[in-house]
């Protein structure tokens, strides 16, 4: 839903029932709207939220990535070409671009939020890139925000899948101020009438204390290591219970994917712009159709429930250079993901 309330424009994520999960509709309508509000001189900001109590937005639509994928059509890459040219219109937007990143926020949700300017956490907030569980590799310019967090607390995150609460999101540069669930009313109100960094000097609040600054020595060394398979071993060394318990989680993950997002994360270092990052991060998506696990993750997750995927291969050693090299192949110039328009970001 879109309006424009006093000096602010207004995204409301309006399907509660699927947690905001977004579409291809939704993404072209939120693209529309921000182009159209960008030379408004009406509008001074953008405000972006979800509707009902539970989050933001939990994602993409997995289950029809899902049939998708066992169609063989192109209806993912078509809507990743337009989520990840939103994500980039998002970074690079004139004018203030505030988030409420209350309850859940996960993979897309992040997309259409962590790139803004202005992103508000509550002590509700859940926000995660939880690709690895479902045998596909973070996106949405992930691998460029995670890389981003201090020290390997990214690549922690990205691998992990965990979900991290305000504070946790703020540390990583996920995030920029709490403001309490209740008083997000209020901000709203507040926002028609005044400039986002007005209001949030006056309803900022310190956020509860999180997980991951007391375990940032112990995340940096183990995460500092040149394989997924290392990486394990060393948190299983560290002789810490959450530092094992994130060695068993790691496990459980899809054992490509996983290979997948390292290197994924790695190579993102090396490129300079946002737009270049989504490039990347549209070749390892429109590959990752074709591999087994994706299918495999998402009906164990969503569509049987049964919450046991049957990873192939199933073991990080039976991973390959060339199985992860494969996600990265070049998919054609008719196909590569392009940025018309204005620079890069």
């Amino acid at each position: 839903m879109f309006e424009v309330r006093g000096r602010t424009g207004v995204v409301t994520l309006n399907r509660p029932r699927a947690l905001n999960a977004l579409t291809h509709p939704m993404v072209l309508r939120i693209d529309e709207a921000l182009t159209a509000w960008e030379d408004d001189p009406a509008v001074h900001q953008v405000l972006i939220r979800g509707a009902g109590e539970r989050g933001l937005c939990a994602g993409g639509d997995i289950r029809a990535i899902h049939d998708d994928a066992k169609a063989g059509t192109t209806a993912s890459a078509d809507f990743w070409r337009d989520e990840y040219r939103l994500n980039a219109h998002i970074a690079r937007y004139p004018k203030p671009y505030v988030a409420l990143m209350d309850g859940i926020v996960m993979g897309g949700g992040v997309g259409v939020s962590a790139h803004g300017s202005v992103r508000v956490v509550t002590e509700r907030s859940r926000v995660a890139m939880p690709e690895t569980g479902i045998g596909f590799v973070p996106d949405v310019g992930g691998t460029r925000l995670l890389g981003a967090a201090p020290g390997l607390l990214g690549t922690h995150l990205a691998l992990t899948g965990a979900a991290v609460g305000a504070a946790d999101a703020i540390l990583c540069g996920l995030a920029d101020h709490f403001v309490p669930a209740a008083a997000l009313p209020e901000l709203t109100a507040e926002l028609a009438a005044a400039p986002a960094a007005e209001v949030l000097r006056r309803r900022a609040e310190v956020p509860p204390p999180g997980e991951l600054a007391e375990r940032r020595a112990w995340i940096d060394r183990c995460y500092a290591a040149d394989t997924v398979e290392e990486i394990v071993e060393r948190l299983f060394a560290e002789g810490d219970p959450a530092a094992k318990e994130t060695a068993e989680t790691i496990l459980a993950k899809s054992p490509t994917a996983l290979k997948t997002t390292l290197a994924a994360l790695r190579r993102a270092a090396d490129l300079t712009t946002l737009p270049q990052v989504l490039a990347q991060e549209f070749r390892v998506s429109c590959n990752a159709l074709a591999s087994p696990d994706l299918v495999e993750g998402i009906r164990a997750q969503v569509v049987d429930k049964d919450r046991s995927p049957r990873w192939s291969p199933a073991r990080l050693e039976e991973v390959v250079a060339a199985d992860v090299e494969r996600f990265f192949a070049p998919l054609g110039a008719a196909r590569e993901l392009t940025f018309p328009g204005p620079g890069p970001c």
